[in-house]
């Protein structure tokens, strides 16, 4: 999963309606990352994620929690290395929602 992007350190701001991560969002990135994600939350519609260089299942954890604080499914742009495998593996939709 992690490449050449491992190097680059995991981040998140506020754009707009969106949260843009960046960065590999693993197990290490995801403890780092959730007080300032968790602060920026509210209002989100979207996450961007077209600048991750993978995600595991913590990282999937951070993104799928941040979805359900935001108020439910988000838009989900950018499909990093292991997002839609672990995405089908614990049954998520495309908006970080369990599918029915």
């Amino acid at each position: 999963m992690p490449r050449a992007e491992a190097a680059v350190p995991a981040s998140v701001r506020r754009d707009g309606d969106a949260l843009r991560f960046g960065g590999v969002l693993d197990r290490a990135a995801a403890g780092a990352l959730w007080p300032r994600a968790l602060a920026l939350v509210a209002g989100v519609r979207r996450f961007e994620l077209a600048d991750v260089g993978g995600v595991d299942s913590a990282g999937l954890a951070l993104l799928a929690e941040l979805a359900a604080r935001a108020g439910g499914t988000v838009a989900v742009a950018g499909d990093p290395p292991g997002l839609e495998a672990l995405r089908e593996a614990y049954r998520l939709d495309a908006g970080l929602g369990y599918a029915s």
